[in-house]
Formats: structure tokens, sequence, C-alpha cells
């Protein structure tokens, strides 16, 4: 039988599937904006804003690809990460954050993502990291990938339990590493996206849980603790 000619085929046909791409981010403006910016890339069939409103509508709308924010109100990236992975082992997670501790990389890794980027990542290189995690591969932002080498492979400095720490909510070390790192609460608030009364909070919160009178100690402490 003589092969079909491919000369006239529509090049169309050749191009791969658009992905679809579910995102989870507490932060309206900040999915929109990825939304814009993914939209020639792939297929964004969904967002959510909250653990429970991702699970259900992960579940619903089966994806690909979720793009999971790691610090939400009610729990964040981790919990939508325990609660779909059973249950829907198929949907691969890619943690998309303004985080780059060690400690929330190697959370979220444990618990089941394909990789971790930071919101410094160009829209291109994001795009090309959803269509590696869709693929199967593992992908970081490349500081983070010592993080995981060094936990995976049990090395002595790698990060260990905290009693201390983990008494802190995921938005009080959030808050935590950006004043040891020297920011001033109205820039934490605005990397953070929210109010400088919140931040005071928040700091507030840390130096009494952590018994401390002032962030010179905090800072001390979160370098202590290599979270800077």
């Amino acid at each position: 039988m003589a092969e079909q000619s491919t000369e006239h085929l529509d090049p169309a046909d050749a191009r791969p599937e658009r992905l679809r791409v579910f995102l989870v981010d507490d932060h309206a403006m900040f999915r929109a904006g990825v939304r814009a910016e993914l939209g020639a890339h792939v297929e964004v069939v969904g967002e959510a804003s909250t653990v429970a409103e991702a699970v259900t509508r992960i579940a619903a709308t089966g994806p690909d690809v979720v793009l999971l924010d790691v610090h939400m109100p009610d729990g964040g990236g981790r919990a939508v990460l325990e609660a779909m992975r059973r249950s829907h082992p198929q949907v691969k997670f890619l943690a998309l954050s303004v985080s780059d501790a060690a400690e929330d990389v190697i959370g979220l890794i444990r618990a089941g993502a394909r990789g971790y980027v930071t919101k410094t990542i160009s829209p291109d290189e994001l795009a090309a990291a959803i269509r590696r995690v869709a693929d199967g591969d593992a992908v970081f932002s490349p500081r983070l990938a010592g993080f995981v080498l060094d936990a995976f492979a049990a090395r002595p400095d790698a990060p260990v339990a905290d009693p201390e720490l983990d008494q802190l909510t995921n938005r009080e070390r959030e808050v935590l590493r950006l004043l040891a790192r020297g920011y001033a609460y109205k820039e934490i608030a605005k990397e953070l996206f929210i109010s400088i009364k919140t931040v005071e909070t928040h700091v507030s919160n840390v130096l009494r849980k952590l018994q401390m009178s002032n962030r010179y100690e905090l800072s001390r402490w979160a370098a202590d603790r290599r979270l800077v």
C-alpha cells in the first residue's frame, strides 16, 4: 500500500494539544495576570482562591496541571495536594510561590508536587515548566533544586522538624522571612498583597509565640534556622 502523502496536511494538525491548566491562588489580580500571560500557551480551565474551592473545582475540571500557591489563609498548597493526590493521581501539581524557603519547597515536594518555581519566573519559562511537569519531569527554579537534593539525600544540614517554627502559620513564616531580610512593613505588605496593619498583627503574633521582644531578635532567630 502506498504511503499517504503529508505534503498537504494542515500544520495545525501537527501541533500538540494545548494543556489544560488550573490556577490556585488567593490573589485575584495575580490569577488574572497569569491567565492573561499563559493564554497563548495553555487552556486555563478554572481557578480557585481557597483550599475547599480548589478541591471541588479541580475534581470537576480534571486539568492536566495545577499551578498551586504555597501559602493561603485556609491551609495552602499542601492541603490541596493532600486532598487530591489519592483521588486524582493523574493530575500534576506545580507550585508557584513568592516563597523560596527550603521548608516550603521540601514540604510541597514531599506532599506530591512535581515542581516548584517562584513568581519571578517569566511567562515563557512558566509555560515551558508546565509542559515539562505534564510530561512527567521535575522542575525547579535554579536555586531551589539544592534544597530538594539536600533533603532527599538526608544530609545533616537538611531542614529538620523545629517545634518553634512549627507553631507559626504559613503567613507568619512569610512575614518573618521578609522581616529578617530587612524589608520594612510597607514593603512586606506590598510583597504579600496584604495591609500594613495585617503585617503588624502577624509580627506581633510571631513575637508572642517565639517569646521575643523586637525584630532584631527575630532576624537572628531566622538566620540561625537558615530561613533568610
